[in-house]
């Protein structure tokens, strides 16, 4: 019989770990119904938080492997805490809760390192897909045995162009991870990381990296500032937006500038999978 229980990845000779969930939402009887199914599914739900202001202190106190975050909560609202634990803890996984009718909420929170996304009011099957969707998604990251590196600057001598080589360039660390993760499954050597356009095309023409993977949101130099000096400065790498906003105008300004594809956050294995095969004539 198949064990389904929802795990991380152990170490060698232990068995995998239950993911461990912390569920954080004003409103009580949807804790109780997330705690219930949840627990009823082999999660481990170390604790439930009403409020925004202790959130912090208990994902250091518990050290979640996935938030259950709700976005509006007294005190201090989901999308600060998002970014926070996205600045100071890359390896926890959020995923997103909101009845807001805002329409940007979606890519404003997929933009801040959402690793899911679930809008109110959702059934039980809706939630427990999602779930699952995002412990694969750490399974597959996981399974490259990576860890993130710093964008140091780059060395002066200037490489010849390699088809599996990548460069990922994010604000967020935890998509820097991620990404980094699922393209080395992949087969793909990620050469560097860094956290802004200005970075970004220093490391494209040093690296000449068959692909880079380029947020569109960063400091300094945001996406589409980068990506001309990117394909001026390393014409034949492949750029492939990495953002929260699908929409037609986006997907067609990013295309006249010269991306090769984009992904959509949250990042999903089968999206990768899919462009690094097409990429390398699979």
């Amino acid at each position: 019989m198949t064990d389904t229980t929802p795990s991380i990845l152990g170490t060698p000779g232990k068995p995998d770990a239950p993911v461990r969930i912390l569920i954080v939402d004003d409103t009580t009887s949807i804790r109780s119904m997330l705690s219930a199914l949840l627990s009823g599914q082999g999660y481990n739900i170390v604790a439930e938080l009403e409020e925004g202001n202790g959130v912090m202190a208990a994902v250091r106190q518990y050290k979640p492997d996935i938030v259950c975050l709700d976005y509006q909560l007294p005190g201090r609202d989901g999308l600060d805490i998002l970014r926070e634990i996205n600045e100071t803890t890359p390896q926890i996984d959020v995923v997103f809760m909101t009845a807001s009718e805002d329409a940007d909420i979606e890519g404003k929170a997929a933009d801040a390192g959402a690793a899911g996304f679930i809008r109110k009011p959702f059934s039980q099957t809706h939630i427990l897909a999602e779930l699952n969707q995002v412990c694969e998604t750490r399974r597959q990251s996981a399974s490259a045995k990576t860890e993130e590196t710093p964008g140091l600057a780059a060395p002066q001598v200037q490489h010849a162009y390699n088809r599996r080589n990548v460069v990922i360039a994010d604000d967020n660390g935890s998509i820097r991870l991620l990404l980094k993760g699922l393209l080395v499954s992949c087969g793909l050597t990620v050469q560097q990381s860094v956290g802004n356009g200005k970075e970004a095309v220093r490391a494209a023409q040093t690296h000449q990296p068959g692909i880079l993977c380029l947020d569109i949101d960063m400091p300094i130099m945001d996406g589409f500032e980068a990506l001309p000096l990117i394909k001026q400065v390393s014409p034949k790498t492949a750029v492939v937006l990495v953002t929260g906003n699908a929409s037609r105008e986006f997907v067609q300004k990013g295309i006249a500038l010269g991306a090769a594809g984009y992904f959509i956050k949250p990042i999903r294995p089968a999206n990768i999978e899919g462009f690094v095969k097409k990429f390398l004539g699979q």
